[in-house]
Parts: C-alpha cells; structure tokens; sequence
C-alpha cells in the first residue's frame, strides 16, 4: 500500500462516516486533511497526515488553552504553587493513562517554565500494515476523549474563560527562531486549526445525539 492508496482509503472513510474533510497544501506530506470530529457542527480540527518517506499516518489535534483561564492559573501559581505543580502532574498522568502522545506547551521566560498551560497537543500514529477503517476512527474518538477530558479538567479548575486565545509561548519561541533561520514551521503548527475552550467544547458530554451516527 502506497500513500497515494492510503489517501484514497482515508478520503472514502470519512465520507463514508460524513465527516467534513479539507484538503491542505503541504509540501512536506503525501497527503494532509484537515477533519472536523466529531460528526455535526460541534466537532473539533484534527489533521490527518502522511509525512513524505513515511509509511504511517499521523493523526493529531491541537488546543490552545483561553486567556482567561490562563489568568486563573498564573494567579493559582502564585498564590498556592504546591497546589499548581499538583494539578500539572494531575493532567500529565490522565495524558499518560489516556495511551496517546502528547505534549503541553507551559508559559516559560528563558529555559524556566513554570506554567500557566497554553496549548497541548495530543497525537497517535496508524502505520500502513494496521492502516483498517476501524483504526482510523478510534484513533480519532481517543484522541477526541483524551482531550475532552483535559478540557473538563481546565474548565472545572479555571472557568469559563474570556473568549479569547491566550498566548503561546513555544509558538513565538519558533517564530523567532525561524525567522533567523529561514526555516519553515512544523506541519501542525503551520496548517492546524485551533480550538479554543468554549461551552461548545463537549458534545459527547453535553447534547450529543447517537442518531447524528445514523
């Protein structure tokens, strides 16, 4: 199976399941769709790519935490910061418990990075001889649980936030970098769409309709 094969398989499934699907340039995959999951208005970006001389497809979604709630989490890091490092370990260990890649992107000033949390991204790969319909779709449901569940956990622990993304360290970090260099951005940071936490972040959770699988 090569990877033009495998982006026909993947194009099939998903409209099979009717999930919306965009295509993106991106000079460094063989194939890379931008899926919106779950099924229905509600769902979340998830980039699907097939890094070139890769016989793997990488399934991925990134979030960037709220400026409100990062506010309430530099206040909490400075008024109780026992009390922060603990619920940092919390949210590592349900990220390892959950069985995905993963990582958080902390504030930081210089090599220190105390926090708050600005943005995690959770991952799995599919490599070509496992490559079924099945392990594409769980992939994608467990990566969308392990999310929903930090995203519980933010919400529950720092409220509902502003509205607004709050910065990303790391982010202008590479920038800066890049620009120096002349080298471009990583395929996820480059073409990933963004979540920010809403109240629309939940619909298995909240009101999410089994006929919409129907």
């Amino acid at each position: 199976m090569d990877a033009s094969e495998v982006g026909t398989l993947l194009r099939r499934w998903f409209a099979s399941e009717r999930l919306e699907v965009r295509e993106q340039q991106d000079p460094r995959a063989d194939v890379h769709l931008a899926v919106k999951y779950p099924p229905g208005p509600r769902g979340h970006t998830f980039t699907i790519v097939v890094p070139k001389g890769r016989d793997l497809v990488a399934v991925s979604s990134v979030t960037r935490v709220d400026a409100g709630q990062q506010d309430e989490m530099s206040t909490l890091m400075q008024e109780e910061d026992e009390e922060w490092k603990a619920w940092v370990h919390e949210m590592r260990m349900h990220l390892i418990s959950s069985g995905v890649d993963w990582n958080l992107s902390m504030g930081h000033d210089g090599k220190a990075r105390p926090g708050p949390l600005q943005a995690f991204n959770v991952s799995l790969p599919v490599w070509f001889d496992g490559l079924t319909k099945n392990e594409v779709m769980q992939s994608l449901r467990t990566l969308w649980m392990s999310k929903l569940g930090l995203i519980h956990e933010i919400k529950y622990g720092f409220g509902q936030g502003v509205g607004r993304p709050g910065p990303v360290d790391d982010w202008e970090e590479r920038k800066r970098k890049r620009s120096q260099t002349g080298s471009r951005p990583s395929v996820a940071e480059e073409t990933a769409e963004i979540q920010i936490l809403d109240d629309d972040a939940a619909p298995f959770g909240n009101d999410f309709d089994p006929s919409e699988w129907i």
